[in-house]
């Protein structure tokens, strides 16, 4: 049988476990021009919560759908000249053990690397990190690179890219021992406790002389806080709203939206890491062999079946996680 978690109904607030049905059903077919891939590991994002509100990059989820999300596998039969038995690929068919694809709509992995590097850091996630900071972010050396949500999957990548590039690197993240773990693990030069509340004094503490670029995972507080800091001409790279993503009612933008962007000459840009796909194989390489070489650690979080999916996504939101999270199917 194939195993699947359907997305139930819209949440009102913060998700639970009733937003999620379980289901067994037959193992589809693949028709001509399509491949039969089996799930190994399945990533769960902040996206999948954004998914549920509207319409965004993607269309919105709707209730009695497989619950969306990007997985790694193996194709165990194919109809398409392009893919073969055995060949791992990645692709977005959510949250179930089996599914056929059409072939256009899956990437084949030619990388040699644990699938618990291919489901992040050497995929979507490593490339988000990677694209946001170098191409959008722009870091000189000597720049200082404030990074929220810097204990999660793109932060932690973020963090220690921005040191490669020669930059001073300050994070933010929920509880001093995520804090203290980003200082001594991961090579953070400081990180700041968004939950011990005055982060806006904190993070001047801490960025004595200001903030060039600031790397955006969150959102709220943080980024109001961030944008009082901005050096003249800083970069703001809209990576993600965590902070607003499951609630109830998100709460209105920061009141410096647009005069501190004016008189700071302050330059925000949004973006897909798709946008860059053209540059994908260089990043891949580039970020394989920081990994290789022991420049940057690739933090994954994993946990094991596909049943623990909801309440590991709830996790997230809950901040359990350090890096990456992940489920092993």
């Amino acid at each position: 049988m194939n195993r699947q978690w359907l997305y139930a109904k819209q949440p009102q607030g913060k998700i639970g476990p009733d937003t999620f049905q379980w289901t067994e059903t037959a193992i589809p077919a693949p028709r001509e021009g399509e491949a039969l891939v089996r799930t190994r590991m399945l990533s769960l994002d902040p996206a999948n919560r954004a998914w549920m509100m509207g319409k965004t990059y993607r269309d919105a989820l709707e209730p009695g759908q497989v619950m969306s999300g990007f997985a790694i596998g193996e194709v165990v039969e194919s109809k398409s000249g392009g893919l073969k038995t055995g060949d791992i690929v990645e692709g977005d068919w959510g949250w179930q053990d089996y599914a056929a694809m059409p072939a256009r709509r899956l990437a084949k992995r030619t990388t040699k690397a644990p699938f618990e590097l291919l489901i992040g850091p050497l995929s979507v996630t490593g490339l988000t990190a990677y694209f946001g900071l170098l191409e959008v972010g722009r870091p000189k050396p000597g720049d200082t690179v404030l990074v929220s949500a810097a204990a999660g999957a793109v932060g932690t990548m973020v963090g220690q890219i921005a040191k490669l590039a020669g930059c001073r690197v300050v994070g933010t993240a929920g509880g001093q021992d995520k804090c203290d773990w980003l200082v001594r693990d991961l090579g953070f030069d400081a990180a700041v406790d968004y939950k011990a509340g005055g982060v806006y004094r904190a993070l001047r503490a801490v960025c004595p002389t200001g903030v060039d670029v600031y790397f955006d995972n969150t959102g709220g507080p943080v980024l109001e806080a961030a944008l009082s800091l901005m050096n003249l001409r800083g970069r703001i790279v809209c990576c993600g709203n965590v902070s607003q993503y499951d609630v109830e009612k998100p709460a209105p933008g920061p009141m410096a939206v647009p005069g501190l962007v004016v008189t700071k000459r302050l330059r925000l840009e949004g973006f897909i890491v798709m946008d860059f796909y053209d540059q994908r194989a260089e990043a891949e390489a580039r970020l394989a062999r920081w990994v290789e070489e022991g420049k940057i650690k690739a933090i994954v979080d994993i946990v094991d079946g596909l049943d623990k999916a909801p309440q590991a996504l709830i996790g997230l939101f809950e901040g359990r996680n350090k890096g990456k999270m992940a489920v092993r199917i």
